[in-house]
């Protein structure tokens, strides 16, 4: 199994009080929803295993699902919310033929969309706003890289240069606007370097650029401070394999650390979402011994729950880069 600070997206085998309360609301779902599959507001513990291709869904409203959706070793899971219905798509792109497969939660029928082409990397979000989520994926080439996106509204095109062939994705809504922002982490020569965070914000078509974390650190989008925008947040392995794991989160309301030292390095991934419902990212993680634990937003508390076995992949991390 990968360990946590794997540097690859690739699997083994995402006003007023009362309307700042709604767009809260409705930005955190669009972090969220990919992975809420029984549409209670709620991320469900799901996750994949490579020996027999079947995903394993534990829904936070009572009941479990089992599918068998994808091939090991040559797909990237994609889940989220693709027909608008607020729930969680299971779905796959395909890195041999660059096809997008997915099941509708909202009619239970299949899907699959060529988009993209072997050696992309997918990064489907809600770019235009619509709340459902568009299939794109970024190309690396002549140093540069470009996204490609699939706008759900119209299915037209829309392809943008933004970032290095050497930088790391990192879409979000960090300017709170319902709609995912291109945005990389670039990383410098050695681990100890700072890295610098790169937000073409579609709210404004500005550049906003933020130091944060080093060049080792993973990127962990997430709304950790229930704002409505997506917080720059990073996560450092320790220097052993049982060391802790540290997590970096600038919040986005006052630009002020939230910091928390949780999970271990060899034998946890990472696996952030909203679990309890309260509108704000977890603090989470997967280990290896078939167990998730969550550092609950609503009141700092642990929680664990026992889903998977050993080898397998939890669905969370596809969000992590």
């Amino acid at each position: 199994m990968n360990n946590i600070l794997t540097k690859s997206g690739r699997i083994s085998v995402v006003f007023a009080c009362v309307l700042l309360l709604v767009v809260s609301a409705s930005a955190q779902i669009s972090l969220r929803k990919a992975l809420d599959f029984d549409g209670d507001n709620k991320a469900d513990f799901s996750v994949f295993r490579e020996s027999n291709n079947v995903w394993y869904i534990n829904r936070s409203n009572g009941g479990f699902t089992f599918q068998q959706f994808g091939v090991s070793n040559i797909d990237y899971q994609t889940p989220g919310d693709y027909d608008g219905d607020n729930k969680g798509d299971i779905a796959v792109w395909r890195d041999t033929n660059g096809v997008w497969y997915r099941l509708n939660s909202s009619d239970n029928t299949f899907s699959a969309v060529q988009f993209g082409t072997t050696g992309d990397a997918p990064v489907a979000r809600d770019y235009d706003g619509d709340g459902k989520t568009d299939q794109a994926v970024v190309r690396r080439s002549n140093g540069a890289m470009t996204w490609y996106v699939l706008r759900s509204t119209n299915g037209a095109l829309q392809a943008a240069q933004f970032g290095l062939a050497s930088d790391y994705v990192a879409p979000g809504d960090y300017d709170g606007d319902l709609k995912f922002d291109y945005a990389v982490q670039r990383v410098g020569a050695n681990p100890s370097d700072p890295g610098v965070f790169y937000i073409l914000q579609s709210q404004t078509n500005t550049l906003a650029s933020i130091p944060w974390g080093l060049s080792n650190d993973l990127v962990v989008p997430g709304d950790y401070d229930g704002d409505g925008k997506t917080d720059v947040a990073v996560v450092r392995e320790g220097a052993t394999a049982g060391s802790a794991i540290s997590w970096f989160i600038r919040q986005s309301t006052n630009g002020s650390l939230k910091s928390a030292v949780f999970g271990t390095t060899q034998s946890d991934l990472s696996a952030q979402n909203d679990y309890d419902g309260d509108g704000k990212t977890d603090i989470a993680v997967w280990r290896d011994n078939g167990f998730f634990y969550v550092l609950r937003s609503t009141d700092n508390g642990l929680t664990s729950v026992q889903w998977g076995a050993a080898n397998d992949f939890p669905i969370a991390n596809y969000d992590t880069h």
